[in-house]
């Protein structure tokens, strides 16, 4: 090609480069609330919005233009083939088909619209309500569409086991205590709902919920399965006579935990089904409607929908903190001064988000440790969690401001103590990760249990690591050592809590760089060669929500923003700034449409996770933070001549 053309080239390709870099960073900045802090939507699938629906039948406190609003939103998330997926483009679920059509019934859709005609052929042929997951089981015996033998036997007295048991609310995550605690205390007064309009779904059973006897499966398969299904049937026998005294006290235990955790307008660990829990709990209880924790609590939910930017729908949670942390970081490598309005006043909000006095449920393993975390919601004081404090203390060091050397001190501290003994790290809890547990028949949906993740613990490693502790250090070197360990054998890293191994393997890869790691080392290079494989024709990277089935791991997937971003960090962390692939990339981000204002690029793909394989979320930040973060980096590399990533992440 003739110089002067290839410089034309050139200009035109920086110029472009430059536009959209300018255009997503100033648009970004616009975002900002006046606090300084950044907040997207988070949305999942349909069991949220129709469970919000649920929870307005059960108490008979109808919303009736929102729920119009929610039925509205449930529609356009319809399938053609009837049913409602998990993720965007996904399978047909069959718990989720049969919430979002209970919910359409309970607002006034006519069965017999082809709409509810497709979901119930589906749902039939999928082998009908019955064959639903535990959570979907308890809604339906909350109104009285299937007996409560339908769902596992949970005796309330879990409450009052100890600690060495091999049964207790202490032995589960974090999520799983939060949602357990209230309903245990539903399982034993077995409430029914006022369902005002008395909708039913009937037709959607093959059989007749009331002679059904195999409600109960073996969800982790094997003779631990067998064993707990066995225990499951001793305990529907025995239930019934445990002492009176003994169920007072674990009646009293459950609503003394639940109460003790509330957390004001942010809500009992501040996520949707635990908050709609305690609602119900606190009405099964006899609280008067108008005890100001249950107005709270109402209020909680009702925080949770979506504030009419775009669609209506109800998030699982709020993500401010996480959303503000990596925005602080994609501001900043694209230019943004550390000590800019627009960055500082996102760190200042960040920092006065630290929990510094409460020790919450973590302590339980951990006692001598001082707080040090952040949550990822606005408050969520005994749920912080190490992946988002890893996050937000990078971002207040990238800083290098001294305002901020206590709350990273802190924040170190508190990482440190946290990692589990096989040197990872859980996203909440020490040693979080007695496996039978995903045996019992609640734990149909596999996510009972907070054990460490490559991701998390990648993050941790970055924190650290960006610290300035060495490989010598003992938590450093032996969170080298887990990583190595978890590598797959095609060289790629499993992805937890972002869709799946394209996530993983960036966060594994940004942390090595981040320690020193010999970045042409076989086993980086077997990453580096993973990821250039399964870079799409168009340029991008994707992967779909179906990766977490072994079988499906590997099968195509669109091209995403944010999973292309992602690809592109991981490359240029292992030092691939200038290999074709990455130019490739950086050319599909810029061709690919991005929304009005020009700071988020388009992107209906879901590429974060709730629990893999049953629960997925599409956060509304990552198509506008983690692309522009990409281009940025791209742009320093290059300008520089540098090969090397100075930050953790």
């Amino acid at each position: 090609m003739d110089a002067s053309i290839q410089e034309t080239n050139r200009e035109t390709f920086d110029a472009h480069l430059e536009q959209v870099i300018a255009e997503a960073r100033e648009g970004l900045k616009r975002r900002q609330r006046d606090d300084g802090h950044f907040l997207f939507d988070l949305e999942a699938d349909a069991t949220i919005p129709a469970e919000y629906i649920f929870l307005n039948h059960y108490l008979d406190e109808r919303e009736p233009e929102l729920e119009e609003r929610l039925a509205r939103y449930l529609r356009s998330i319809q399938d053609a083939d009837g049913g409602w997926p998990l993720f965007h483009r996904g399978p047909a679920d069959l718990s989720a088909t049969v919430k979002a059509y209970y919910a359409l019934k309970m607002v006034g859709d006519d069965p017999e619209a082809p709409h509810m005609r497709r979901a119930r052929n589906l749902v039939l042929s999928m082998g009908g309500a019955e064959r639903s997951n535990v959570f979907t089981r308890y809604a339906l015996a909350l109104f009285g569409e299937v007996p409560w033998k339908a769902v596992p036997v949970m005796p309330v007295e879990l409450m009052l086991m100890p600690r060495w048991f091999p049964v207790t609310i202490w032995r589960m995550s974090y999520w799983s205590r939060t949602v357990i605690a209230p309903l245990l205390i539903l399982a034993a007064l077995k409430p029914k709902a006022i369902n005002p309009t008395g909708a039913t779904i009937r037709e959607l059973f093959r059989r007749d919920p009331d002679i059904i006897d195999d409600w109960q499966q073996n969800p982790g398969g094997g003779w631990i399965g067998r064993f707990f299904l066995g225990l499951d049937r001793v305990l529907r026998v025995v239930e019934p006579h445990f002492p009176k005294g003994s169920r007072r006290r674990a009646m009293k235990a459950a609503e003394d935990f639940f109460i003790a955790r509330l957390n004001g307008e942010d809500g009992l660990g501040a996520i949707f089904p635990a908050m709609a829990n305690s609602v119900m709990a606190m009405e099964a209880l006899g609280y008067p409607k108008d005890d100001p924790r249950l107005v709270t609590a109402k209020k909680s939910i009702r925080l949770l929908v979506t504030p009419g930017e775009g669609e209506t729908f109800v998030q699982p949670c709020v993500s401010p903190i996480w959303d503000t942390g990596l925005a602080a970081h994609a501001l900043m490598e694209a230019g943004e001064a550390p000590a800019s309005p627009v960055v500082k006043r996102a760190t200042d909000w960040l920092k006065s988000k630290q929990i510094l006095d409460v020790k919450g449920d973590w302590a339980v393993n951990a006692p001598d440790l001082e707080p040090g975390g952040w949550a990822f919601q606005y408050a969520n004081d005994y749920y912080p969690d190490v992946d988002d404090t890893a996050v937000v203390a990078m971002a207040l060091h990238r800083t290098q401001n001294p305002e901020y050397d206590e709350n990273i001190d802190r924040a170190a501290k508190w990482i440190e103590g946290m990692q589990s003994s096989n040197g990872g790290w859980g996203a909440f809890d020490i040693d979080n990760d007695d496996d039978y547990l995903n045996y019992i028949p609640f734990a149909d949906h596999g996510a009972l249990l907070d054990p460490p993740t490559e991701d998390v613990s990648a993050r941790c490693l970055s924190f650290l690591a960006q610290l300035g502790r060495r490989r010598d250090h003992p938590a450093v070197s032996r969170a080298i050592t887990y990583l190595k360990k978890t590598q797959q054998p095609d060289g790629s890293w499993y992805g937890r809590w972002g869709t799946n191994y394209i996530y993983g393997t960036w966060s594994v890869l940004s942390a090595l760089n981040a320690v020193g790691e010999d970045m042409q080392a076989p086993h980086v290079r077997r990453a580096v060669e993973w990821l250039l494989a399964r870079q799409n024709e168009d340029g991008g990277w994707g992967e779909s929500g179906e990766s977490y089935w072994e079988e499906k791991r590997d099968q195509p997937a669109p091209s995403t923003a944010s999973q292309t971003a992602w690809a592109l960090l991981a490359l240029m962390a292992a030092g691939e700034v200038a290999h074709p692939a990455v130019r490739r990339g950086v050319e599909w981000l810029l061709a690919q449409p991005r929304e009005d204002n020009g700071d988020r690029w388009v992107e209906p793909w879901y590429t974060a996770v709730g629990f893999p394989r049953v629960f997925y979320l599409r956060y509304h930040g990552y198509a506008a933070y983690f692309p522009l973060w990409a281009l940025a980096r791209y742009r320093r590399l290059r300008q520089a001549n540098e090969k090397k990533v100075a930050w953790g992440i």
